[in-house]
């Protein structure tokens, strides 16, 4: 099964594609797509969209894992990354791909064993299990492939 990470934002948009397959993964592709922060809203989350589109074509993923949104001091960048979450999971779901929300927490559980667990434990836990030379950067491509593994150790695939 081809499974998509994804670590929402308005700014980065972290992605990675993984396969899982009788208990066993794999990497396929990762990486980050950016928005101009000088573009206006409207342009930034069809650019989401598009790219959305672009990476459900060519990965055809059955389905995706994304990061919910937790607690932010920062009310307006919250709003502005709920809208591009909302673009993400619409543009999945419409395309036909399942898709499964995940906290931080539950992110770092899955693939560590601690909740709490810190950016340098989650990425050592991503490079190991995924078999990759070097952990993913930036931090958001890194994410995503937490959250598409978080998925694939999760889910009861029938």
């Amino acid at each position: 099964m081809v499974i998509l990470g994804v670590d929402p934002g308005i700014g980065r948009m972290g992605w990675g594609v993984i396969s899982y397959t009788n208990g066993k993964t794999k990497t396929i592709d990762y990486g980050c797509f950016e928005t101009s922060a000088s573009g206006p809203l409207e342009y930034r989350l069809t650019s989401l969209r598009q790219e959305m589109e672009r990476l459900i074509e060519k990965y055809k993923p059955l389905r995706a894992g994304i990061e919910s949104i937790f607690f932010n001091t920062n009310t307006k960048t919250a709003m502005t990354v709920g809208q591009a979450r909302g673009v993400i999971i619409e543009t999945l779901a419409e395309k036909g791909v399942m898709v499964d929300s995940y906290t931080p927490l539950q992110v770092k559980l899955a693939i560590t064993g601690y909740g709490k667990a810190d950016k340098a434990q989650l990425g050592v836990m991503i490079k190991m299990l995924l078999g990759l030379d070097e952990i993913p950067k930036p931090d958001d491509t890194a994410d995503a492939l937490a959250i598409a593994l978080a998925c694939a150790f999760t889910k009861k695939f029938v």
